[in-house]
Parts: structure tokens; C-alpha cells; sequence
């Protein structure tokens, strides 16, 4: 069925694009708050040719291509501008976004004269200079001259930002958790189901309109950041119909000419969905049928479940180790009743070969010393998917109306085999051992918006509205973790699998888990504008209902041997679960599930939000937005009953004012101030006292139920200078007070027992001091006119105070500071784009520490990207090269012995070292 619809949806679109004009003017009109001037009127004097803006500003002509054209664009009480040297290229066309001023004096006969590339390159930067808030923008001009592929990749270039693990985004040096995500005006939730986070790899770039970073609050937006509030915006309705294909592979430097392990999984494993081959066996009971069935029957599955599922295989040929990318994208934009009718369609598909090479221990701390507890060497061979689809419509039913449906659906997921070897040291003697974990996790994610703009020009009103459903479900079948020891008190002694009378998640254990999130959203906006003081004013109202429905079902079985047998035990992970090891005897294997109310929890909330907001020009130098949000959060997690222990239910309303203002010293210079309170929830995960082992940091990971959320306030100041379109000089200060901010904690509750807990510091402090540069190289020498420079850092002194203690240390998370540069070549005559960019942020705490243990460091690490992009075939093809982390230098996570504030080989105790290795990819595309 899904093959017939895109192969339909294909040749519609090659259909349309068969018939394509020859070329096409359009562009879209603003005011200088970045407000579409609905109905300015639009014309080209040398052809007759007139039209108005829509209700989002736009405005298109459809033109003979191989000549110059000039447009002129007017507005009642606007300055109107003239826009010359417009050149349209055969079967192209040319976009500009046209800003307009406002004729405070009502002159008559009042216009302004540029160039198609000044007016290009101004509306690059005109969106951030008119911004109501402290904002960086990534245009859909920016996205299409750059080789990068999703999100994360176009978010590396935002000053002040920088993305981690190549998907989950750093804002002002705070971790992941202190930043939201909205998509299409619509509030997202957490992509990690055990992660406050959001994975912005998810979108292809060609299929974004543009991003915004707010770093500053207003309360038309959500209240619950700290950091960044991004905004992706979808195309929509295209300007052009358009075809786009690109195919590709990639490979690891840690994977490439090396082996690979693998365990024998399904069919249909290369598409990211299992086919049922890790799935429970068929009539498998529910939880209570199967705690009361016979041991005789408890082990009748146990054999069908284990059998030779730990086993795994490798893999020699080095093609093995490539992956693979491909991307087809297009559009169209026609007529349906007489309404103009746009549709963007985009399917993705990414598969990735990794190898992760990492040590891991923990140490008992006693003064300078630091004795092992256990030291570990692991080698994961992983296989990620990456795939979704994309499809969006929009009809305009006249100039004032236009109604969108937006859809995503994305899957991703990592099909993994764990090998690890190391030490004991608490076994007395010390042990060796080796395990292995396969697991596969599968998460995915569906979003679609249905979302309406109406435009009512006799009340001066602007009403929009949106309506949204999201899924996001996480699939972890047949999870399996087996250890075995081996004692160093005897020579050449035999490795004994880790299994005794007692159920562990450790060793011989099979678990299963499913969680399903859906999010119901809803809201509205009206504006009103009206002229006050010979200025546009207006005012904005807006409400939004959001619920969240989670039900989490985990399914913890593991292998035990109620009496020791060694000879069993010596088996290995091929033979030691065979069908005949299985038995009701003593020294036989036998088989049962973990029980327990917390493998299972159902979580609900309920957010009400509402809000009014003034954006006021007072004279032509001062601007002030401000007003306040209202959200009322009701919270349910655990349980539905009160007698239940994890019942778990807040209600709590919060008022969050906002104050923006924009002092215009000149055309070219601006300071903003602005104050604000926001704060950040938990996630339900971390509010669960459900206690699931960590594989890869050897520990157990635990919620609270007692957490409370995060309140911040907030004061910025920056002075941003212009010098010239396309470039850009900003220096700012802010300061965050956090209330009650949330901390991962080391806790050892006994002799081989390491857990980490979510708990709520009393309070958190920070200053900060931004710099953020961007600049052409052509003032220093003609020769380097393509090449650009931008450049950012950050300075944060942050302190947390913990359980009424100041603390020298900042949060969990908090960086002291983020570096950011990059050089950009852009040779557009010859298609060759390139750009390198180096990314380093500041030492930040892992895990929080203890009295016994100090906390867990991460260290700066180097980071070094460069993408190279050449044009083809007349400019429709294109190759693109990506080399990421060209540096590779270990990720080194350790405990500051001697704090001295860095990491030292000799003297500090390093807890985990991963070793990512270099990505290459190598990609053709090509525009039909």
C-alpha cells in the first residue's frame, strides 16, 4: 500500500515538473517588527504584471527567464521600495524577503531604491535585527547554500549553541534538559523517553523553512527553558515544484578494517522494525498468570526465550562496515477549485556502522588514593537507523485564509552487540571477567499539526489556530545480558557464568520493555493592531491545552541455579542455555520473571496555558514586548490510586512575566534588556522509583518521586552592531537565578551497589558574558571576498548551593564556557561551497558526587567538522563531503583527585573514556 502512494506521489510530481514555467519571482513582505504586511500591493511597472500579499506577506510572478526585472512593493503608512537587477534564470527563480519601513512622518511620494543582492543579503539578518526578543535565525537561504544535512548539523552554526552526540543541543553551556523544542508553532516533547531531551537529527534541512533560537523569553512562547527555545519551521507551500534525490554512504574510522559483531536478528532489521523474531513467545502470559504458573511451565518458556540468544557472530568483509543515506524530496504547488494548493513530500532513510570503543570503572576515594572497585574494556558494534517521512499540505482559500496539514513520522533505532572484558576487584581474590549485552531499541516518533491563518482587515485582527497529535513509542525487545568470572587465586582458572539462586538484571537476564507517550495539543492566537502615538501597536492573547498520556511496561526475566554446578557454569554463551540445561532440579537452570510494581507505571499531565502580550513603540528608538504566561500543570504519575506507592500526583500554577526592550540607537545598532521567569519540569522517567541497570556505566539509575520542578530567572543585556548586510557584532551579559534545579547523584548504598538519583539542589547561579561575530574576510585582502568568519564564545561562572551548602562546583551539566568558530568559503560562480568548524565546551560534572566519592567530570574536548559541497551538471547536481570529529580525540569522564580543575592521566581517576572515532560521508544529489 505505502509503495503504490509513493509511487503515485512521484509521478505526480514528475507530471508537474514536466510542465514547469520557465521562471518565477517571489518573495515575501514584512514590516520592520518581522510581521507580514498582509496586502501590500505588489507590481512589475515593465510587464503590467500586480498582485497583493497574502496572509503570510507572500506575493509570486511567473516571468520570461534570461532577463532583469524590477519590483516595486507599496503599503498604506509603509515606506514603499523599489527592488532592481532581478535576474531570472531559465526553469529557476529568484525569493527575497522585501522589509518595509513605517512612514511615521506620512509623506507622500516616499521610496527606497536597492539591488536584488543587497536587499538578498539584508534579509539574511533583517529577521534577528527586528526580532521582538534576543534571537539568532537560520534563514531557508542560509540551509540551502550549506552541506548540511539535518537539524543538528545547521544548528552547529548558531552562535552560542553547540550539539552533542551529533543530535542533543547545548545552549549558553546549559545541558540538554534547559532547552525546548517546537515544531510548526507546536510545542514538542522529549524524543529519549529516559532523556529530558530533544534529538534534532530528525529532520532533513531541505525540508525546513527556517529555525529561530529565542534566548530570551516572551509569553507567546512556552515558559519551560532555560537555555533556547528553537523553533523549526517546515516548508509549506513552495515557490517552485522541485524533485531532489540524493544517495550516499558513510563509514566510522573506528569500524572501518576492523571486525564486527553481530548477533542473528530478522528480516527486517535494515528497515529499523523488528519482524517479530525477539518478540515474547506466542501465548506468553501477563504478568499475574505468569507468576502463578508451575516452575515445570515457567521454564517451558524460559527454554524458548534463552536458547541460543546470547550467541554472536563476526563479520569480516569490510563492505559490511559502510552505511548508507538516501533522500528523496519534492514539491509541488497548483490549483485545487480555483485555491492555491502546495504540497512538500520527503522520505529519509540513514543507516550507520558503528564501533564504540570505551572504558568504564568505579574507585573507592580515600584521600589521594583511589583503589578500583572494577575496571571494564567494552567494544560496541552497533547498526542505527534513521528513517521518516515527511508530508505537508497547505490551501489558501483567498488572500486572507490559509489552512496547513503538517506530518512527521520518524524511526530510530540501534541494533547493538556489547562485548566487554575487564576486572572485579571487590570479588576477594580478584576476578576477571567478560560479558556481553545485545540489545535493540527502537524509538518512534509521528507528528502531525493541522493549523490555520486568518487575516480579518476590517477588525484589524489576525486570528491563527492549531490542533496537533504526537506518538512516541520506545520498543526494547529481548534485551540480554549474561557475565562470566574467573579467579585469579588459581592458574589458568575456568570463566564460570555469573548465576546463582537469585534473579539479576546483571547476568543471565532477558527483559522487555514498552512505552508509549501520546500528546494531545491544542491553542489559538488573536492580534489586534491599531496605531497609537502615529506607531503600529498591538496586542496578542493566546491559550493552549496540551496532554501527555504515558504507559511504561517492563518485563524483567532472568536464568537462575537455585544450587551451584560448575560444570554448567564453565559452558559458554553458546551452550550453557540448551534446552537440556533447563530442569526443576537443583543444579538444573531454571527461570522466572522479576516482580515488582515498579516495572510498570502509567504517567498524565495536563497543561493550560494562557497568556497576554504587548509589543509597543513608544518613538523610533524604543520598542518594549512585554507581558505574562499563565500555566497551570496537573500531574499524575505512577498510579491512579492513592493507596498505591507510586502514586504521584502535583497541581501547580505559575505566572511568568516577560520584559523585552530594543533601544534603536541608529539603523545599525541595537540594545536589548530584557527580564523574565521560566521554568523547567521533570520528566516522568525521573519521577518514577523505577531502578533500571546501566550496562554501560555498571550502575542502577533511579527516580524520585519527591522532585520538584526548576523555576529561573532570568536577566539579559546585549548591544549588537551591524556593519553591513550578511554581517554582524553582538556582546551581551545575562544572569540565571534556578531554584530547586535537578541533579543526577552518585549514590553507593553497599559493597557492589552504585546507583545515581535524580535530586533537587536548593538553588543554582550563573553569570555570563557572549560574544558572537560574523564577518567577511574582504576588509582584510579583495583575494578573500568568499570567505566569511563567525565566530562566538561564552564565559559562565555558575555555583549550586546543595542541601543548604554553597558548593564550589556548578551543576550538573552547567559548562564554564563554549567556543565556537568557523570559516565559510562560498564561491557561488563555480558551485564550490566549504566550510570547517571547531567546537569546544567547558569541564561539566557527569554525575554529581558524594562525601565518599567526588563527582564525575567530562573534559573539554576538541571538536573539528569540515563539509565540502560542489555543484554539477549545470549547477543541478551536487556532491557533498562531511568529515566529522576530524580531532578524534578520547571523550575522557573522570573524578579531579587533586582539583586542579583539569584532567591528568597520573593523578585523577578516570571512570569512563570513550573513543567515537571519524565519520565520513560521502553524498550525490541531484534537482530534477
Amino acid at each position: 500500500m505505502y509503495k503504490n502512494l509513493l509511487s503515485v506521489a512521484l509521478l505526480f510530481l514528475l507530471s508537474q515538473l514536466v510542465f514547469a514555467q520557465n521562471g518565477k519571482i517571489t518573495g515575501r513582505v514584512v514590516d520592520d517588527k518581522n510581521a507580514p504586511i498582509i496586502g501590500a500591493y505588489t507590481q512589475i511597472p515593465a510587464s503590467g504584471l500586480k498582485t497583493v500579499t497574502d496572509v503570510e506577506g507572500r506575493f509570486i510572478f511567473k516571468v520570461a527567464a534570461g532577463q532583469k526585472y524590477s519590483v516595486q512593493v507599496s503599503a498604506m503608512s509603509y515606506v514603499a521600495k523599489t527592488i532592481n537587477d532581478i535576474e531570472v534564470k531559465a526553469d529557476g527563480q529568484e525569493d527575497i524577503v522585501i522589509t518595509l519601513a513605517q512612514n511615521v512622518s506620512n509623506l507622500k511620494e516616499v521610496n527606497i531604491t536597492t539591488t536584488y543582492r543587497k536587499e538578498s543579503i539584508n534579509s539574511l539578518i533583517s529577521f534577528q535585527k527586528n526580532t521582538n526578543a534576543v534571537a539568532q535565525v537560520v534563514s531557508a537561504e542560509a540551509i540551502r547554500r550549506s552541506p548540511d544535512k539535518n537539524t543538528s548539523e545547521v544548528l552547529k552554526r548558531i552562535p552560542g549553541t553547540s550539539v552533542q552526540e551529533g543530535k542533543y543541543l547545548v545552549v549558553r553551556g546549559l545541558a540538554d534538559r534547559y532547552n525546548q523544542a517546537m515544531l510548526n508553532g507546536v510545542l514538542l516533547s522529549s524524543t529519549e523517553p529516559d532523556r529530558k531531551t530533544f534529538s534534532f537529527d530528525l529532520f532533513p534541512s531541505n525540508m525546513i523553512d527556517n529555525i529561530i533560537i529565542n534566548n530570551t523569553f516572551i509569553p507567546e512562547y512556552p515558559g519551560e527553558w532555560a537555555g533556547g527555545l528553537v523553533q523549526v519551521n517546515t516548508k509549506d507551500i513552495p515557490n517552485n515544484k522541485f524533485l531532489n534525490i540524493q544517495i550516499g554512504t558513510n563509514f566510522n574510522s573506528n569500524t572501518i578494517g576492523n571486525d564486527f559483531y553481530s548477533y542473528k536478528g530478522g528480516k527486517t532489521d535494515w528497515l529499523g522494525f523488528d519482524d517479530g523474531t525477539r518478540a515474547l513467545p506466542k501465548g506468553m502470559p501477563t504478568k499475574s498468570v505468569f507468576a502463578g504458573l508451575s516452575e515445570a511451565d515457567k521454564i517451558n518458556y524460559g527454554k524458548q526465550m534463552a536458547g541460543n540468544a546470547f550467541s554472536v557472530n563476526k563479520n569480516t568483509n569490510p563492505l559490511a562496515r559502510l552505511g548508507q543515506q538516501f533522500l528523496i524530496s519534492g514539491g509541488t504547488r497548483t490549483t485545487i477549485f480555483n485555491k492555491e494548493f502546495g504540497a512538500v513530500f520527503a522520505v529519509n532513510y540513514n543507516r550507520s556502522i558503528r564501533r564504540l570503543q570505551y572504558d568504564n570503572g568505579f574507585y573507592v576515594i580515600n584521600g589521594m588514593s583511589a583503589p578500583p572497585s572494577f575496571e571494564y574494556q567494552n567494544n560496541k558494534y552497533s547498526t542505527d537507523i534513521l528513517e521518516g517521512a515527511m508530508a505537508n499540505f497547505s490551501l489558501k482559500l483567498n488572500q486572507n485564509n490559509k489552512i496547513s496539514l503538517k506530518n512527521i513520522f520518524n524511526v530510530t533505532t540501534s541494533d547493538y552487540t556489547n562485548l566487554r572484558v575487564g576486572k572485579d576487584y571487590e570479588a576477594q581474590p580478584t576476578d576477571n571477567i567478560r560479558a556481553r549485552e545485545l540489545g535493540f531499541r527502537a524509538n518512534t516518533f509521528f507528528n502531525t499539526v493541522l493549523s490555520g491563518e486568518h487575516n480579518l482587515p476590517t477588525y484589524k485582527l489576525k486570528l491563527d489556530w492549531y490542533g496537533s497529535f504526537n506518538i512516541l513509542d520506545q520498543y526494547i525487545p529481548m534485551q540480554r545480558r549474561i557475565q562470566y568470572n574467573q579467579t585469579t587465586e588459581t592458574k589458568d582458572a575456568p570463566y564460570l557464568a555469573l548465576l546463582s539462586n537469585t534473579l539479576s538484571q546483571k547476568s543471565g537476564s532477558i527483559y522487555y520493555s514498552t512505552l508509549s507517550d501520546y500528546i494531545y495539543t491544542a491553542g489559538g492566537n488573536l492580534t489586534k493592531s491599531f496605531q497609537l502615538w502615529d506607531r503600529k501597536q498591538s496586542i496578542k492573547g493566546g491559550y493552549m491545552l496540551q496532554i501527555k498520556d504515558r504507559l511504561f511496561d517492563g518485563r524483567p526475566f532472568a536464568v537462575n541455579l537455585p544450587s551451584d554446578n560448575l560444570a554448567l557454569r564453565m559452558q559458554d554463551e553458546d551452550h550453557i542455555f540448551a534446552p537440556e540445561n533447563f530442569g526443576t532440579a537443583d543444579n538444573q537452570l531454571g527461570f522466572n520473571e522479576t516482580v515488582g510494581i515498579q516495572y510498570r507505571y502509567l504517567a498524565n499531565s495536563i497543561l493550560n496555558a494562557g497568556y497576554i502580550q504587548f509589543d509597543n513603540s513608544f518613538t523610533d528608538w524604543l520598542r518594549v514586548v512585554w507581558g505574562v504566561r499563565y500555566e497551570n500543570f496537573d500531574q499524575l504519575v505512577g498510579s491512579t490510586r492513592k493507596s498505591d506507592e507510586r502514586f504521584n500526583h502535583t497541581q501547580v500554577g505559575d505566572f511568568l512575566p516577560s520584559v523585552n526592550a530594543t533601544f534603536k540607537l541608529n539603523d545599525k545598532t541595537n540594545i536589548r534588556v530584557a527580564e523574565s521567569q521560566t521554568l523547567v519540569r521533570p520528566e516522568f522517567r525521573e519521577l518514577t522509583n523505577l531502578a533500571f541497570y546501566d550496562f554501560e556505566m555498571g550502575a542502577i539509575i533511579t527516580g524520585s518521586k519527591t522532585l520538584q520542578r526548576t523555576k529561573i530567572t532570568n536577566l539579559d543585556a546585549r548591544y549588537e552592531y551591524y556593519p553591513r548586510p550578511g554581517e554582524v557584532i553582538t556582546f551581551g551579559l545575562f544572569y540565571k537565578d534556578f531554584k530547586n534545579p535537578i541533579e543526577l547523584k552518585f549514590n553507593q548504598s553497599g559493597v557492589n551497589s552504585y546507583a545515581f538519583n535524580y535530586v533537587n539542589a536548593l538553588s543554582a547561579k550563573s553569570y555570563g558574558v557572549e560574544l558572537e561575530v560574523r564577518k567577511k574576510l574582504d576588509f582584510v585582502d579583495e583575494s578573500l571576498k568568499n570567505v566569511s568568519f563567525q565566530g562566538n564564545a561564552s564565559y559562565i561562572y555558575n555555583r549550586v548551593n546543595f542541601e543548604n551548602k554553597q558548593q564550589d562546583r556548578p551543576m550538573q551539566g552547567q559548562s564554564p564556557y563554549l567556543i565556537n568558530a568557523g570559516f565559510l568559503y562560498d564561491a557561488e560562480k563555480i558551485g564550490l561551497t566549504s566550510t570547517i568548524l571547531f567546537n569546544q565546551i567547558g569541564r561539566r560534572i557527569l554525575f554529581v558526587g558524594n562525601d565518599q566519592n567526588p563527582a564525575i567530570w567530562e573534559a573539554p574536548r576538541p571538536l573539528l567538522d569540515l563539509q565540502i559541497a560542489k555543484k554539477i551538471l549545470n549547477s543541478k547536481g551536487e556532491i557533498k563531503l562531511n568529515i566529522t570529529d576530524l580531532i578524534n580525540q578520547n571523550a575522557n569522564f573522570y573524578q579531579d583527585l587533586d582539583d586542579n580543575k583539569r584532567f591528568s592521566k597520573s593523578k585523577d581517576v578516570l571512570a569512563l573514556r570513550r573513543t567515537y572515532g571519524t565519520n565520513f560521508s560521502l553524498i550525490f544529489g541531484y534537482n530534477f
